[in-house]
């Protein structure tokens, strides 16, 4: 037996979460590759919030055991990459949304979905990290893909407080670029400023409709927002510069014209960390357990126990939560 948020459809067609014990037998079937794994850790994420509240409908499918990302060891495995014993994190594919997910003491997965746990990083740490720091990582080697390098000006990093911001802000700084961070919460200053944001803006001057083309400032932006600050950020950052979009906490929608990518020849680069190739993943992970400073995890981070994580769920919603949420399945 083991523990899991459920989640399900009532009558009235909202969402219902609990706690329920259930049965390794209800773990979902796979026709070939199938890898069992005993959870240690788990997240709440913005997109967990979405599923375990009903607000946004990310479950494609109920019941559902919500958490788009888990960290644990083999029990089983019906795959050639893995035997019992491995390390391994998963982080998207559909996991928690159309495919039962981590927030649970056991998962049953592809296992093409799986990369091993870095040497160096604990269940723990791997968590912490999660799906928002792998993000993170993926928008900053977005950026440098693009030729963006420390010489070139400041990045601008938007929801900075929030999970995939904070790790962005301490990557961007470790690896020497200049880093401004967008907030709307005045009295994190201090924090964002510990992790390496060299100045602070108000979120405010982004996140109401502006001019199609603004003054130059950025070299590059990793948006997490969406919406008016994704067009604000492109209408201001200078020429030739590079924005990656990985986010929507503002909206889905992309308020502007064209005169960014025409006349400053600006790039927009999508990052999708759901689906990316299994060698990205893999290189994503390595650079995270080799260039994330471990001061930046720990103050970043916090730990629930499964229970708490319901009510964690709305609050990560309403923006009271800042860095991340670790979820220790076993407690």
């Amino acid at each position: 037996m083991f523990r899991a948020i459920y989640l399900n459809k009532t009558p009235e067609n909202t969402t219902s979460a609990e706690i329920r014990e259930m049965h390794d037998s209800d773990l979902p079937q796979f026709e070939r590759g199938a890898v069992t794994v005993a959870i240690d850790y788990s997240t709440i994420n913005y997109k967990d919030g979405l599923a375990i509240t009903g607000r946004s409908p990310v479950v494609r499918k109920f019941p559902m055991v919500p958490g788009i990302d888990f960290c644990g060891t083999v029990t089983a495995s019906e795959h050639a990459s893995w035997k019992t014993g491995d390390k391994v994190i998963l982080n998207g594919w559909g996991v928690g949304e159309a495919h039962w997910g981590g927030l649970a003491q056991r998962a049953r997965v592809s296992g093409d979905w799986l990369v091993p746990l870095p040497e160096g990083l604990s269940s723990h740490d791997a968590m912490a990290i999660g799906t928002a720091g792998y993000t993170a990582m993926l928008s900053v080697m977005g950026l440098q893909a693009q030729g963006v390098t420390p010489g070139h000006g400041e990045i601008l990093v938007t929801g900075a407080t929030g999970g995939v911001g904070s790790f962005a802000v301490s990557l961007l700084a470790s690896l020497g670029y200049q880093v401004v961070a967008s907030t709307g919460k005045k009295d994190e200053a201090a924090f964002l400023q510990s992790l390496g944001a060299a100045d602070i803006v108000d979120r405010a001057s982004l996140s109401s409709a502006g001019k199609p083309l603004q003054k130059e400032r950025w070299a590059g932006v990793i948006d997490t927002v969406g919406s008016h600050t994704l067009a604000n950020a492109c209408a201001s950052t200078r020429y030739g510069g590079v924005v990656t979009a990985c986010g929507l906490a503002q909206g889905m929608d992309l308020p502007m014209t064209v005169a960014p990518f025409i006349l400053r020849a600006v790039r927009l680069v999508g990052i999708d960390s759901v689906m990316a190739p299994l060698e990205v993943r893999r290189q994503a992970w390595a650079r995270l357990a080799k260039e994330l400073r471990r001061g930046a995890i720990e103050s970043i981070s916090k730990t629930v126990t499964l229970a708490e994580a319901l009510p964690v769920a709305q609050q990560i919603l309403s923006g009271a939560v800042r860095g991340r949420v670790v979820v220790d399945v076993q407690r």
